[in-house]
């Protein structure tokens, strides 16, 4: 008999099929390169311009941020085009519009429904090649940019990322921040920007990216059009230069105001085309990648000294780091660095096993396969493929050197470079703590609906049958949440589903993860204020691997005490660890004042003292009340065959204890008023608060347009509070919903000196709406944006099984997608008017000012 095909060879069967989809990649007259993918999966596309050109690129000019501050102004007014009438534009197409700077490029993306792909492409070549810059726009911004700086200047792990890249580069521009150096940025001047825009904006500098089910030929049209007009121009090299090898142990230990250690050992590696970067990514993988990885395991799991530890190689030119990042009680913080350190001296010596490198390649062929669920993201990786690597079809090359990987070539990689002499620490501490120095045809579009099964237990099934990509997604929801929860056991579902995921009377904690990280699945619980549960995706070979994991956490949880108490205790860290930005401080403070004695005070995650009083006995009270056939939906979607999959789908469900959904609700009693918190920050974050619909109320849709006519960069509130006034770095609305009642609120982030101001024209913006002030262009332009963020939003299983999963937990239409559009184009000018005026009352708002 032949031998059946190795685990490698099928995967390789697998990513041969996906890499002969075709690209057509071809070069206009003046130098612009152009990469058309047609993918008719969904109908959408994606439209990206990548300039190569970022915070490496500046030159003389290096340190001032000129590419991130470029980002920010090309959507300020071309030759055709005011400011607001890109992204008016956009947001009347239904798109979205977005733009990144990196160390080595800036890209620009709309990402719209097909039919509007020309658009796209108009807006793009406008914006990028035919921008005016505008005098006052470029004053504005920079106001925009210090107050991001500040933001940055706030956050902990960017004052880490940056003291690691400060430390670990001697030479390499990567020493310096993307966004710049505070004062070196203010000094910039409108002629710096300007000489920059000119020299590395041209056609000859550009790569244009196109992915989605557009119409080809008129693509081409508009690309030639649109692009085709703009000359070659000169285009000098810049002199990056090159890293030198580090000769000694590099530390940087910042003392400031935290809660908790973060701490990181970083090593100069090779760049992304070296024949060592793959055994460096597996490397990676093998020891921080999941739960099951070897450094989670022994010095999370083990010895209790990290509450999260991960790892990286990140190798985007022509040097990189290999990076291990952790976090720690402030006393654990130099312990866990040298068990971190003693257990990668006893892998150099004793070598990886087979199987745990076969489980890293696995993850790596996932990810590969993930990469696709998306037209953005398919074009993201065509950009980078062309951009940084120089080649569209690198990955096939990678993945031929990566499926020759022994587990020698990993122990050689880390001989060779995880040595001491370039090794780079660096942790944040809290002040106080001890100084620790030291061309086929495409497939016919899927079906969207989810058909929808009811068991005789109550639990309910649905499927969703989609052969679009190899790829295979389940989701198992429970009503759930604080309401469902002792008033003194906040925490308790989210504590719960934390630990469904981790030991059963089957398998250990690690050998959950070690089985589906084998495989490059993933298996993890989500948690909010109205549902837990758990998910689980892999590739369609191993869905019977994903369900028996699903049956084990649910009809066989272990509930060690040794895992509640590391959960708990990484529950807790994590609670510290948000303490430590400003904005999720304030949200906090604002919910607890908002709700009072409501279960929504505190978010789903939990409180301290809720967290700390949670026994076994409570997630075996909470798993008997929860865990039961009338509370559960489990919605797939993906590759799978019905008739195999069914049977045994049917077959756990109906292993679920009988009993009834949770229906628990309490009324909302608002506490109004305004408070003050200071906080030892830079900036001033301002919270408005109101009483709103919920998930169930008849007006629940007329808050999604309420809700996107306050947020975008396109709103007026947007318009006039920063790019008019310049009041504050980010301004918009956002909601907490529950089932029958939910919050809807306002934030802003400021300077502690003009916060006065930002609410004075929040006050002004919400008059105005409840004057029936929305123009009907602002209203459709509202309407079109949900309706395709509806669209664009269903693009992954993973998101389609979620929303189905949830709206039958919630009650709700299961394929409630249909009706959405109907419903968004219903809401009128008068139903938003109304709304502002039913629930914008100033009698009934928390007002919360967090400042220094």
């Amino acid at each position: 008999m032949p031998k059946p095909p190795s685990a490698r060879s099928r995967d390789l069967a697998l990513l041969e099929k996906l890499w002969r989809e075709p690209i057509d990649r071809y070069t206009l007259p003046n130098g612009l390169t152009v990469l058309l993918r047609h993918d008719t999966a969904a109908p959408v596309s994606s439209v990206q311009v990548w300039v190569k050109t970022g915070s490496i690129h500046e030159g003389a000019a290096l340190g001032a941020g000129l590419s991130h501050y470029l980002e920010h102004m090309l959507f300020k007014g071309t030759e055709r085009r005011a400011g607001r009438e890109i992204s008016a534009t956009v947001q009347a197409h239904g798109g979205y519009i977005n733009a990144y700077t990196t160390f080595d490029r800036t890209v620009y993306y709309i990402d719209v429904p097909a039919e509007h792909t020309t658009v796209a492409i108009d807006l793009l070549a406008d914006a990028t090649l035919r921008s005016t810059l505008p005098a006052e726009e470029v004053t504005k911004e920079k106001d925009v940019i210090l107050r991001e700086i500040d933001m940055c200047l706030d956050d902990p792990d960017q004052r880490l990322s940056q003291a690691l890249f400060e430390t670990a580069f001697r030479a390499h521009p990567y020493r310096q921040p993307i966004i710049g150096h505070r004062d070196v940025f203010a000094a910039n001047t409108r002629e710096d920007l300007l000489a920059y825009y000119r020299e590395r904006y041209v056609p000859n500098n550009l790569v244009l990216v196109i992915v989605g089910s557009f119409d080809p030929a008129a693509v081409r049209a508009a690309i030639g059009e649109h692009f085709g007009g703009a000359p070659r121009k000169r285009l000098a090299p810049v002199l990056v230069p090159d890293e030198p090898s580090q000769l000694s142990r590099r530390d940087m230990h910042l003392f400031e105001d935290v809660q908790v250690s973060r701490a990181g050992l970083g090593w100069q590696i090779p760049g992304l085309t070296h024949p060592d970067a793959p055994a460096l990514d597996m490397l990676a993988m093998v020891l921080g990648h999941g739960d099951s990885s070897i450094l989670w395991q022994r010095i999370r799991e083990e010895a209790r000294l990290v509450h999260t530890i991960d790892a990286m190689a990140w190798s985007p030119g022509t040097s990189g780091l290999f990076y291990i990042s952790y976090l720690a009680d402030p006393d654990k913080r130099l312990p866990a660095e040298q068990a971190i350190l003693r257990e990668l001296a006893r892998i150099a010596d004793k070598g990886i096993s087979a199987r745990v490198l076969a489980k890293a390649i696995r993850q790596a062929v996932t990810s590969e396969v993930n990469m696709r669920k998306t037209m953005s993201g398919q074009a993201s990786r065509l950009g980078a493929g062309e951009v940084v690597v120089g080649d569209i079809n690198y990955t096939r090359t990678y993945f031929e050197r990566l499926f020759k990987l022994t587990p020698a070539a990993l122990q050689r990689v880390m001989r060779t470079y995880l040595v001491p002499e370039r090794l780079t620490v660096v942790s944040s501490n809290p002040t106080g703590s001890a100084a620790n120095i030291g061309a086929p045809v495409s497939a016919p579009a899927a079906s969207l609906d989810f058909s929808e099964l009811t068991l005789p237990n109550g639990a309910r099934l649905l499927l969703q049958p989609n052969r679009q990509l190899p790829n295979l997604h389940l989701r198992l929801a429970f009503a759930g949440g604080p309401m469902s929860e002792p008033a003194k056991r906040r925490g308790l579902t989210a504590l719960l589903a934390t630990l469904l995921a981790k030991d059963t009377t089957e398998r250990t904690a690690e050998e959950v993860a070690r089985a589906i990280e084998e495989v490059g699945g993933s298996f993890n619980e989500f948690s909010g204020n109205n549902s837990f549960g758990l998910a689980a995706e892999v590739l369609p070979g191993d869905a019977d691997l994903a369900l028996a994991l699903m049956a084990d956490a649910v009809l066989r949880p272990a509930f060690k005490p040794a895992r509640l108490e590391i959960e708990r205790e990484s529950s807790l860290a994590a609670l510290k660890e948000s303490l430590d930005d400003v904005v999720t401080v304030g949200r906090k403070k604002m919910r607890e004042k908002f709700y009072g004695a409501h279960p929504f005070a505190i978010e789903s995650g939990g409180d301290e003292a809720g967290l700390s009083a949670i026994s076994l006995t409570d997630l075996r009270a909470a798993q008997q009340r929860l865990l039961v056939s009338g509370n559960a939906v489990l919605a797939v979607a993906g590759d799978f065959d019905p008739k195999k999959l069914v049977p045994k789908l049917k077959a756990f469900l109906a292993k679920l204890p009988r009993g009834a959904a949770s229906k628990a609700q309490a009324p909302v009693a608002v506490v109004p008023g305004d408070f003050i918190e200071n906080q030892p920050r830079q900036q001033a974050i301002v919270f408005q608060a109101f009483p709103g619909p919920g998930l169930l109320a008849a007006d629940y849709h007329v808050s999604e347009v309420a809700d996107e006519l306050f947020s975008g960069m396109s709103s007026r509130l947007f318009e006039r509070v920063r790019e008019e006034k310049s009041l504050a770095y980010f301004v918009r609305s956002s909601r907490i919903v529950g089932l029958d009642q939910g919050m809807f609120y306002f934030y802003a982030g400021t300077s502690p000196q003009r916060y006065e101001e930002v609410i004075t024209e929040l006050n002004l913006e919400i008059a105005r709406v409840q004057q029936g002030g929305v123009t009907p262009e602002e209203l459709q332009r509202c309407q079109t944006r949900l309706k395709a963020g509806k669209r664009m939003g269903m693009q992954t299983n993973s998101a389609r099984a979620m929303q189905a999963a949830l709206n039958a937990v919630y009650g709700l239409p299961v394929n409630d997608w249909r009706t959405y559009d109907a419903r968004i184009d219903a809401v009128t000018l008068a139903a938003v008017q109304a709304f502002a005026q039913k629930y914008f009352q100033a009698d009934r708002r928390v007002q919360l000012v967090v400042k220094p």
